[in-house]
């Protein structure tokens, strides 16, 4: 066979998880995309350059392919890192061209919206030796040359990775349950439409207050009283669709993260099994503040 379609065929069999790679790296389908077909240009760059010691580094070619995307994730990431101010309006759906939302909705799903959300809480060298080590089994001796790192240092950074994606708790566990199962019943409940159920979820005396990114108005928003909010929770049932559970500041809550961009929180205060407070968090200075992790099913 030649040896030119030998590479293509063989980057075509690698194609998928390259973009799995990249994706988990990325948060972005169309950021994937892009690495994926740099990859691919970089490799036939190889392949029709005469420098034969080049050529010999893509032996392995599995291995080579998951080190140049690996490299240009990380350039990336570097970039985003420099313009972390402009990264919310960057990845508005609006922007991003190319992708079939459903799609893209399927792949963060595949993934998990939380775990999206909380890798991209992630510095830019944590976030690729998790990803490549915790998800994809690569060797530290393998990542430590694609991002200057000895593999000590690349084992505390998944390491330290590891810690963040898994949350801290003072909440024993039976606690962490209990609040999980009222949780998931607010959510189905709001989803679903179903007011009679977030009745018998809501405190008589329940309050909600949510800050002014979320409402349509300048000024934050207090609903007091069940029914109040239980009405608010089903004016929210599109929004929802987009939300999953979440630790948040080692409590259960909701993270509403459509396409895996974090847009808002609920974390909840409940007492008996039924929920008497809720607040509803946008701002992104505020956002910023709570340490989310993803809560195992």
């Amino acid at each position: 066979m030649d040896e030119q379609v030998m590479l293509t065929t063989r980057f075509e069999q690698n194609r998928p998880r390259l973009r799995a790679i990249a994706y988990r790296m990325l948060g972005s389908a169309s950021e994937a995309d892009d690495a994926v077909q740099e990859t691919w240009l970089r490799l036939n760059r190889t392949e029709t350059s005469a420098d034969t010691s080049t050529k010999a580094e893509i032996e392995n070619v599995e291995g080579w392919l998951t080190t140049v995307v690996s490299r240009v994730c990380l350039n990336i990431l570097r970039a985003r890192e420099s313009r972390r101010e402009d990264l919310q309006e960057e990845h508005s759906p609006e922007v991003r061209g190319g992708v079939d939302p459903e799609e893209e909705a399927m792949l963060a799903d595949s993934v998990g919206l939380a775990m999206l959300v909380v890798l991209d809480a992630l510095n830019p060298a944590e976030r690729i030796a998790f990803v490549l080590h915790d998800m994809f089994a690569v060797p530290f001796d393998d990542i430590a040359p694609m991002i200057d790192r000895t593999p000590t240092a690349v084992r505390q950074l998944a390491s330290r990775a590891r810690r963040r994606v898994q949350g801290t708790t003072t909440v024993p566990m039976a606690d962490l349950v209990r609040q999980r199962r009222v949780v998931d019943a607010f959510l189905a409940a709001s989803r679903g439409g179903d007011f009679e159920a977030l009745l018998a979820l809501l405190d008589p005396d329940v309050v909600l207050h949510a800050d002014p990114a979320v409402g349509p108005t300048p000024a934050p928003i207090v609903l007091q009283g069940i029914r109040r909010v239980a009405k608010g929770a089903l004016l929210a049932s599109e929004r929802v669709r987009s939300t999953r559970p979440a630790l948040i500041d080692g409590s259960v809550g909701l993270v509403m993260a459509p396409r895996g961009r974090l847009q808002l929180v609920l974390t909840f205060t409940i007492t008996e099994g039924r929920i008497t407070g809720i607040d509803v968090i946008a701002e992104p200075e505020r956002l910023r503040e709570l340490e989310l992790a993803v809560l195992e099913d």
